[in-house]
């Protein structure tokens, strides 16, 4: 568990990757704003440190700029790495010595979405759990076998924190008011953000099947739940329907009427939107990513890829790396 500041005011700093999502660095800012109105005290103070000592563009485009140059560290408890798209461009041996040297420092380090990334790069997540935005969940695993990588909400584990992003952040935070300075004030917080339920890390982190697709035949969600976890070993529509209670003819019929599709051809789908996340998001090779996802070739991956994308996937990450997008 994270050890309390025995100062009065606990200083976060915001350190932001270029691209960045907006929406996560708000739901780990705010809370912090409002917990000091509420109380009417000055229980946080918080500072921005920028990629290169420069203003980062958020991807929605608004521009931050530092409010504190990265060698200044004085008085800071707590420092977030706050990501988004493209963080894995972001692989700066500077960046990952600063991070090294501020937990020789105790200083406290938390992360949003895929900032996550960059702690692992950087080594602070070595024998700590540890979560990432769902997209990312399965990318991370890949190039860090050795991480313990959950799909919860929020991670606190000793003196590193960890959050999967977007609205998740809010929650986190609320944790910690909570555990500093108690549930009331949390409660006051999470109500001014027209947050009624403080959500544990235990939830989910995506959208039920149910609520997603619209369908609420029980072996049509085990039948598309059982495909999502099943993407690097792919099953067959035939053990899909053995181990749902149906058989082929009956599961392509729900798929028909439920999501205008056949079973192979969404399970296609599920694979490509996988594939398509680490060929953006990631810095796995291309038999890496086709394997991760199921392909028997990289050839048929490369097929299938251009066919959904109109791209192959080396292409797409030529574009993305040439800033062509």
């Amino acid at each position: 568990m994270l050890e309390k500041s025995s100062k009065s005011i606990e200083h976060f700093g915001f350190f932001l990757v270029p691209d960045f999502s907006m929406i996560s660095l708000a739901a780990v800012v705010d809370p912090l704003r409002m917990a000091n109105r509420i109380s009417g005290q000055t229980l946080y103070s918080w500072d921005f440190y920028c990629h290169q000592n420069e203003t980062v563009f958020a991807s929605n485009g608004l521009p931050v700029a530092p409010t504190r140059q990265q060698d200044d560290v004085t008085d800071l408890d707590t420092l977030f790495v706050v990501a988004g798209i493209g963080a894995q461009e972001a692989n700066d041996a500077a960046l990952f010595s600063w991070l090294r040297g501020l937990k020789r420092q105790k200083v406290n380090l938390g992360s949003t979405s895929t900032g996550s990334l960059l702690l692992a790069q950087a080594g602070i997540l070595k024998q700590q759990k540890c979560t990432i935005h769902w997209e990312n969940k399965e990318s991370l695993s890949e190039q860090f076998p050795d991480l313990q990588v959950t799909g919860e909400l929020y991670e606190i584990d000793r003196d590193v924190m960890t959050c999967s992003g977007g609205l998740a952040g809010l929650d986190l935070m609320l944790q910690l008011i909570a555990l500093k300075h108690g549930e009331t004030l949390a409660k006051d917080v999470a109500e001014q953000c027209i947050h009624p339920a403080i959500r544990p890390a235990y939830e989910k982190q995506r959208m039920d099947l149910q609520l997603r697709h619209h369908a609420h035949h029980p072996r049509l969600l085990k039948a598309l739940e059982l495909m999502r976890s099943n993407i690097e070993e792919v099953l067959t529509c035939q053990e899909i329907g053995d181990l749902v209670g149906l058989s082929v003819r009956q599961m392509e019929r729900l798929f028909k009427t439920f999501l205008s599709s056949t079973p192979a051809n969404h399970y296609l789908q599920l694979r490509l939107e996988r594939a398509h996340h680490l060929v953006l998001q990631s810095n796995l090779s291309m038999l890496q990513i086709s394997t991760a996802c199921g392909f028997s070739s990289t050839s048929y991956f490369s097929r299938c890829y251009r066919k959904q994308f109109n791209c192959t996937p080396r292409e797409e990450r030529l574009s993305l790396s040439q800033g062509t997008f």
